[in-house]
């Protein structure tokens, strides 16, 4: 009897997966991006994935590390922390993972981590490679840099805003929160640039020449050398507190921006923006592109819904999946697939 339970157990845990596997997969067209298909469900809260020498890296609270050679088959790492992992890069043959309490991992294949002292306790949230260097970014306006992720830099800023994001592109790293945009061209000496009012930014990117940070309110600032600021006047039909911009990237020629509510907004040059209506009910939290393909991600904060759209030009959308499961959080590219993670949930498509 015992035996035939178990098999019972198994087989509705098959059929679970199966289940989901096809509603992420049974909607509507086809070609890139069309399929999703449900894997390892179950793990903690995933809040960051990246690409990088030959291999997918999730992390996420509990200091959760998955990683995979081709998005199929996932492992769990053994991890030196159980602080909340909160991002993760690759850059200069290392992977780097940051999280709460000041709390930097390291590892070159994404399976042997090692844990790097700080001086810092503050919640780090985001983390960027270039020109050499790697740059993170946190709380209590906190700003560690580090050429090799072994040996970390805390720089001294004189503020003390959460910062949220950070991006590099035209020799210059940018990063943004809580009334505050800084900007440096070494990662060494960072200089605080004014803000034509109080704004939170959530995100920044670098496209064709220009930087692009957005936040609440509907708020867009652009700048062509990081270090002047224009506001651009954006007309939403939406003035609720959903609308919150909450991620940027650009990829084709454009620039996507996704919206807390079920809006996105594209723009060739920063300046002129199109609100496109995608009619989904849930939230847009991360958008990523590669393989000339569009992938934005969120879900419902209550109804634990997931949404995933894509698009091959920023302007036609195409919803792909919603069903009832946890919220996505991040989106990324690399080797031949996209990965989108969230709160215990991996989902990959070709």
């Amino acid at each position: 009897m015992k035996t035939l339970r178990l098999y019972g157990a198994r087989l509705l845990v098959a059929l679970l997966l199966t289940l989901a596997a096809y509603n992420a997969s049974g909607s509507s067209g086809s070609g890139v991006g069309a399929t999703w298909t449900l894997r390892v469900p179950g793990f903690n809260n995933l809040n960051g994935v990246a690409y990088g020498n030959g291999t997918f890296v999730a992390v996420g609270s509990n200091g959760t590390i998955l990683t995979s050679r081709d998005g199929v088959s996932w492992i769990r790492q053994t991890s030196p922390t159980s602080e909340r992992l909160e991002s993760v890069t690759y850059g200069n043959g290392t992977f780097v993972a940051v999280g709460s309490n000041g709390t930097i991992l390291t590892s070159q294949n994404g399976v042997n981590w090692t844990q790097r002292t700080l001086p810092t306790t503050s919640t780090l949230n985001s983390v960027a490679y270039g020109n050499g260097l790697f740059v993170v970014v946190g709380s209590n306006g906190t700003i560690l840099t580090s050429r090799d992720g072994a040996n970390w830099m805390q720089r001294t800023l004189g503020i003390s805003n959460p910062l949220l994001d950070v991006t590099y592109g035209n020799g210059t790293f940018v990063a943004v929160g809580y009334d505050a945009i800084l900007t440096s061209p070494d990662g060494l000496r960072w200089f605080l640039r004014p803000l034509p009012r109080s704004i939170l930014l959530n995100s920044v990117a670098y496209g064709n020449g220009t930087f692009v940070a957005v936040g609440d309110c509907d708020t867009i600032l652009t700048s062509i050398d990081g270090e002047d600021w224009t506001e651009q006047v954006f007309e939403s039909n939406d003035f609720s507190i959903e609308a919150c911009l909450m991620d940027v990237t650009y990829g084709n020629n454009l620039f996507v921006v996704t919206r807390k509510d079920s809006i996105i907004l594209t723009s060739q040059d920063g300046t002129e923006w199109t609100e496109r209506a995608l009619g989904t009910r849930y939230g847009l939290f991360s958008i990523g592109y590669g393989n000339g393909l569009f992938v934005a991600v969120g879900g419902s904060y209550f109804k634990g819904t997931i949404t995933i759209l894509t698009s091959p030009d920023g302007v036609t959308w195409t919803e792909r999946a919603t069903w009832m499961n946890d919220k996505l959080a991040n989106v990324t590219y690399g080797n031949g697939l996209f990965v989108a993670v969230g709160d215990g949930t991996i989902l990959t498509s070709p």
